[in-house]
């Protein structure tokens, strides 16, 4: 039972998926604070409140609406997968790419015996 265990623990996926995991919370902590300390203000000079979740509230029948917090987590989302696409993911498929052409080797010229069969094929085929 503890090696079955120990195999899906050491699977590369599971590892990958912790790394990842680990790496999304330290990334959202940083996109946080360019948002609390950049965009916020900003928002704050434009709109005159504090942050984007004080923007487009409103209240029916004793119910409050904030339609500036879906506003923040929407804009929080798209900052964090704009940010992931260009430093990781990007970068990432590049340097696959160029690994990719260097594991690609060059076709060689067919053997003399290739050319003389595929002579004979295409001389076949012309009858």
């Amino acid at each position: 039972m503890l090696k079955g265990f120990k195999e899906f623990v050491m699977r590369g996926n599971v590892v990958d998926l912790a790394v990842a995991v680990v790496l999304g919370t330290a990334f959202t902590a940083i996109v946080t604070a360019i948002v609390n300390g950049l965009i916020n203000p900003i928002i704050a000079a434009i709109f005159g409140k504090p942050d984007l979740t004080q923007v487009a509230n409103f209240t029916i029948n004793g119910a409050e609406f904030s339609l500036g917090l879906i506003l923040a987590a929407l804009f929080n989302f798209i900052v964090v997968a704009a940010a992931i696409y260009f430093i990781v993911v990007l970068p990432m498929n590049k340097l696959l790419e160029r690994l990719a052409q260097r594991r690609e080797p060059e076709p060689d010229a067919p053997s003399p015996e290739v050319l003389l069969l595929t002579e004979i094929r295409d001389s076949l085929r012309a009858r």
